[in-house]
């Protein structure tokens, strides 16, 4: 397991779920710029940005086409990895496809499962969020179907124009709204949240001091027992929020629109 440490002055940043150019959302490029100029103040005492899954609403890399749009958001990530700012993405349950471009292009660090890591002496359990219920089959067969190189090489020979439309109709059906909400349903209960439970879970194995997920839309931080937090960071849809990591403890913030 790697350890950073954290020099004084410094942070580290989480945040997920942006979702950009969702057909469903009628503000993409407003919500871009705010990201690109949320990232750009950070910028300065930024150690590492890790993006946890699902900030675009669909990605899919051809041999030799990407996905259209994002240009500014790219470039910033771009920005941050060429003045030696690590930049760690993980794919989502909607980026999942995300191969060699983005690592490539734009110098991230890409990650198809889940990181287990040390910053500053605490112990982080870090990823997206999706597919934590054994029980929940339908929905582990489809993500293990997303995930097949096989099915993902088929993808490929449907024309850009059609699979990228196909894959905006299916988006179409999440829990995205027209009217730039989400419906991310309230919290349900540590007997129902299956992050909650998936933490516990991994409590009665060994510690962590930190369990960072995105996917469910809902900012939270919990503490599962003492010394031992998960923090849900949210969404850059409805409530713009993300988690912070001083190198003491993290804490959920959400940006001021009102600057």
């Amino acid at each position: 397991m790697d350890e950073h440490i954290i020099m004084q002055g410094k942070k580290v940043y989480f945040l997920s779920d942006a979702h950009l150019g969702a057909k469903l959302l009628k503000d993409n490029r407003e919500r871009e710029i705010m990201l690109v100029e949320f990232l750009q103040s950070i910028k300065p005492d930024c150690l590492e940005l890790y993006l946890l899954g699902d900030m675009f609403d669909f990605w899919f890399e051809y041999k030799h086409v990407v996905p259209k749009g994002h240009v500014r958001f790219l470039a910033e990530l771009a920005n941050f990895t060429d003045q030696g700012i690590k930049v760690h993405f993980f794919t989502g349950n909607h980026d999942i496809w995300a191969f060699d471009y983005l690592a490539k292009e734009c110098g991230v660090i890409l990650h198809t499962s889940m990181l287990e890591t040390t910053l500053n002496g605490k112990s982080f359990l870090i990823g997206h969020g999706d597919g934590l219920n054994p029980n929940d089959k339908g929905y582990l067969f489809l993500r293990n179907a997303f995930h097949n190189r096989f099915l993902q090489r088929c993808f490929r020979f449907i024309h850009p124009d059609w699979g990228i439309a196909l894959a905006n109709k299916w988006s179409s059906h999440s829990r995205l709204k027209g009217n730039g909400q989400i419906e991310a349903r309230g919290y349900l209960g540590d007997d129902k949240e299956e992050i909650v439970i998936y933490c516990r879970n991994i409590l009665k194995e060994h510690h962590v001091d930190y369990f960072i997920f995105g996917h469910r839309h809902l900012p939270l931080n919990l503490e599962l027992e003492p010394n031992s937090h998960y923090i849900n960071t949210g969404d850059w849809i409805t409530h713009f929020s993300y988690a912070v990591f001083d190198g003491e403890k993290v804490s959920l913030e959400k940006l001021d629109r009102n600057k």
